[in-house]
């Protein structure tokens, strides 16, 4: 797909990688929808967006319910003027280890029910929320053909202090797989990729020890930067013959 005749949804589009990846499309000269719970940060994407060979268009956006996930998808494509791509990236972290005891008070404290559900909503109903309504207008319109990149994580092959979080990428990996065999008689790819340690407002949320950890494990010596996951999207979407698989991109983290 030529990402110049590209219309693409993406979603946490206020900032990290979802407003890198928004940019990115616009200078190649898509036309880019942005959703996010944040106003404030779409308004500053846009502003980022001026100058570009192609356009970026607005609205808030909540993927966890489900009405305004139908509703955001038909304003993107009267939007848009069609649509044909989702980048499926809006996430949040929630972390905590299911079974924690305090060594110093012997309190023992677990992953609350709040933790698991938010992060399980956005992380995974609201990416599927978001395929579901983007294929279904594709199929109600006729248009063809389209791709979806699923934004999963290294995390899914499981990591301590995650359960949320791994859950719920490692069944958005699993799920491209699925949905890649559903959707192929309507002429629509689906990707994923699953970045490492990215330097993003989320990660740089991490404990410091956790994070300094991580980095000194990755072998290529750094922890990566908004491009090299871009990098990846921008293969699944102009590779037409990439369907229904997970690209890595963790600096050999995991290998």
């Amino acid at each position: 797909m030529n990402l110049a005749a590209v219309k693409c949804i993406v979603s946490g589009g206020a900032q990290g990688l979802g407003r890198h990846f928004a940019l990115r499309l616009c200078q190649a000269g898509a036309q880019v929808a942005i959703g996010d719970v944040n106003p404030q940060g779409l308004a500053d994407t846009l502003e980022m967006a001026r100058g570009s060979t192609g356009k970026i268009h607005a609205r808030t956006l909540d993927v966890s319910k489900e009405a305004e996930v139908r509703d955001y998808v038909e304003w993107a494509h009267g939007a848009m003027g069609g649509l044909n791509a989702l980048v499926n990236n809006a996430g949040i972290l929630r972390d905590g280890l299911l079974v924690k005891k305090d060594r110093h008070t012997g309190e023992v404290t677990v992953l609350s029910r709040e933790q698991w559900d938010s992060v399980m909503a956005v992380n995974l109903t609201g990416a599927t929320l978001l395929v579901r309504e983007m294929v279904r207008k594709m199929v109600e319109t006729g248009s063809r053909p389209g791709v979806v990149v699923n934004m999963s994580s290294i995390a899914r092959h499981g990591n301590r202090g995650q359960s949320n979080y791994v859950a719920a990428k490692a069944s958005l990996a699993d799920n491209t797989v699925t949905w890649a065999r559903e959707f192929a008689p309507f002429g629509v790819r689906v990707t994923a990729v699953a970045p490492g340690m990215i330097d993003t407002p989320m990660t740089r949320g991490m404990h410091a020890k956790a994070r300094e950890a991580l980095v000194s494990a990755i072998p290529v010596g750094r922890i990566g930067e908004p491009e090299d996951i871009w990098m990846a999207v921008r293969f699944c979407i102009e590779c037409d013959y990439f369907n229904g698989r997970t690209v890595d991109v963790d600096g050999g983290l995991t290998m």
